[in-house]
């Protein structure tokens, strides 16, 4: 299971899963693209995006904005992630894969990523972190 989305009173709260760092970040931008549209989204443009944080919260929190910038900004919708790197100084690089929002259905509008309920953390030998988006 990549994520599992989680009852929330008013915004969208999901858990994603990986046995990697790379692997769990990757999970939770797909969730977060599948909460908008869960229809399959084509592989047509492409952004390299680069991110850091202070913590891995932060970072995760960096990351997901950027590819929230990156929807608002340039009509990008997330079909997958190429080449994700995560460095131990809080650094993140990937290569973003998808295709223009105008060609799918969006059912929801996220506003913002939020701190609230967030967590990374490791479980074993793999990963979960918890987001809360604020719709």
């Amino acid at each position: 299971m990549k994520f599992k989305f989680l009852e929330h009173t008013a915004d969208i709260k999901f858990q994603a899963f990986g046995n990697s760092l790379e692997e769990v970040f990757e999970n939770s931008a797909l969730a977060m693209f599948n909460s908008m549209s869960d229809e399959k989204v084509k592989e047509k443009k492409s952004f390299i995006i680069n991110v850091k944080g202070k913590d891995f919260e932060s970072l995760l929190y960096n990351f997901l904005e950027e590819l929230l910038f990156l929807f608002d900004s340039e009509n990008f919708f997330l079909a997958k992630i190429k080449k994700i790197k995560i460095t131990n100084d809080f650094k993140l690089s990937a290569e973003v894969v998808g295709d223009s929002a105008e060609n799918y259905e969006i059912h929801i509008d996220i506003k913002a990523i939020t701190y609230n309920d967030m967590f990374v953390k490791k479980e074993g030998n793999k990963f979960i972190v918890q987001v809360v988006m604020d719709v």
